[in-house]
Parts: C-alpha cells; structure tokens; sequence
C-alpha cells in the first residue's frame, strides 16, 4: 500500500471523525482493498463499521439487497448497481456515509461498452447518492490502486 493512499485514508478518517459518522464500504473489483487501507489507519474504529466484499452478483442481491433484474438489464459494471451497492450497505450496517465500488479490473472480463479498467462508483450520505463511472488504464493491479484513491477522494467529497 502506498504512502499516498495511507495519507489519504488517513484524511477521511479525521473527515469522518469530525463530523462524528462511521463509514461502510461495498466492494467487488477492490477486493476490500478500500477497507483495507482505511484499516491501516490506528483508531479506525471510531470512523469505520464494517466492509462488504461482494464479488458475486449473488451476494450483491443477498448481503446488499442488489436488484438481481438489475444486474441482469444493466449488467454488475454499471453506475445504478454501485448507487445501489452504497444505499445496501448503509441499509445493513450502523454507517451513515458509504462507498461502493464495482468495476472491470482485467485482465478479461471487457464486454461491448465496458472495457477493462472500466469502475463505477456510488458514494451515500443518507438519501443522497452520487454516482460517478471512469476508466482507468494499467494492469489489474494499477486499476485496483487507481480505484481505492478515487473512492477514497470520491467520499471526502460527500463528507466535508
């Protein structure tokens, strides 16, 4: 894990603690790569509740309350799914705020529209979520790093 991405977890963790909110992430191409590195953070506990690692479309619909028709329509990798990854796991945790990812990180998986490197992401605070889909370049492990630093930067957004 990179010093950056310690800072930056770092930042979200005083962002969250200031506003007195805990935060949940929802994750499938991350891996729990966002929980991890929030984590590593000494006294995470007073900002972070818990993680979802929701590779399966499966347990999107089963720990996330993810529309299975949805996924079917618009397929995993779409903004709608990860609005609706966010809005489950701040509905099945003690968070207020949460994060979702769910992307292509490759090295197959790219289908017509959506070509690896392709993420969405979805951060909640409440009732409002944002969305927001990129693409990013680089293998699967630069796409992965690429992807917790922007939800990272994504849910300072919504928090200050």
């Amino acid at each position: 894990m990179t010093n950056d991405i310690l800072d930056l977890s770092a930042k979200v963790g005083r962002a969250l603690q200031a506003k007195g909110l805990l935060l949940v992430t929802a994750e499938s191409c991350t891996g729990g790569g966002v929980a991890q590195a929030v984590t590593e953070v000494a006294g995470s506990t007073g900002w972070f509740d818990c993680g979802f690692i929701t590779y399966s479309n499966a347990s999107k619909t089963e720990l996330l309350d993810v529309s299975a028709a949805l996924m079917a329509q618009l397929g995993s990798v779409s903004e709608e799914v990860a609005a609706a990854m966010a809005s489950g796991a701040l509905a099945n945790s003690n968070a207020h705020v949460a994060l979702s990812t769910t992307g292509i990180a490759g090295p197959s998986g790219a289908v017509p529209g959506k070509p690896v490197g392709t993420v969405c992401f979805g951060w909640a605070r409440g009732d409002a979520v944002q969305t927001e889909r990129l693409v990013f370049a680089g293998d699967r492990h630069a796409v992965r790093e690429q992807t917790v630093v922007h939800a990272l930067q994504g849910l300072l957004r919504i928090i200050e």
